[in-house]
């Protein structure tokens, strides 16, 4: 890693706060909303996401619902390309293509505009968190059944402590993951 990439790491790290037993008793939350309120923090992040983008290179680029908003739409303007959202089923309109996932507790799906993505594109999915991994591995077939490729997933902060990165990994089908931290 190089020194200006730990002084990145370390002017994250230093804006995400722990909150203990949230949501629930024994869970420690990652809060990143410090990091959003500090302009040269969410700026730092920004421009290391966009750089993983053109690297990579991404000709669009995919938001997951919904702290991945927050962090892709930014990402797209700084990087140049389009941002498209990665909605809960039934939140968009017009024709979708829709996927479902395993929770740890039940099914979920998730669904993207048909017509957003084509033969050509280059994806690069954005979210803030890598835990388990569901819902980036179904952003991934979303990906493919639209006819576009998976450029890389790139996130704020995996809990390594989870079974993310094995999951999605075979998915990935040789794409890079990138976490900027592994807590």
């Amino acid at each position: 890693m190089t020194a200006q990439a730990q002084d990145v790491t370390e002017l994250l790290l230093s804006r995400i706060r722990d909150v203990p037993d949230y949501p629930k008793p024994g869970v420690l939350f990652k809060d990143i909303t410090p990091l959003l309120a500090d302009p040269a923090a969410f700026t730092a992040l920004t421009d290391a996401l966009a750089g993983l983008c053109t690297v990579h290179g991404a000709t669009k680029i995919v938001g997951l619902e919904a702290r991945g908003f927050i962090l892709a739409a930014p990402v797209a303007v700084r990087a140049g390309l389009g941002f498209i959202p990665v909605r809960k089923a039934g939140k968009l309109p017009g024709a979708t293509l829709r996927q479902a996932y395993e929770l740890e507790y039940g099914t979920a799906e998730i669904e993207v505009h048909a017509e957003d993505l084509e033969a050509g594109d280059r994806v690069m999915v954005i979210d803030d968190v890598l835990a388990t991994g569901g819902t980036a591995e179904a952003s991934i077939e979303l990906i493919r059944r639209a006819g576009a490729e998976v450029a890389g997933v790139a996130v704020l902060m995996e809990l390594g402590f989870l079974p993310g990165r094995a999951r999605l990994e075979p998915a990935l089908n040789g794409a890079p993951l990138t976490a900027l931290i592994t807590v």
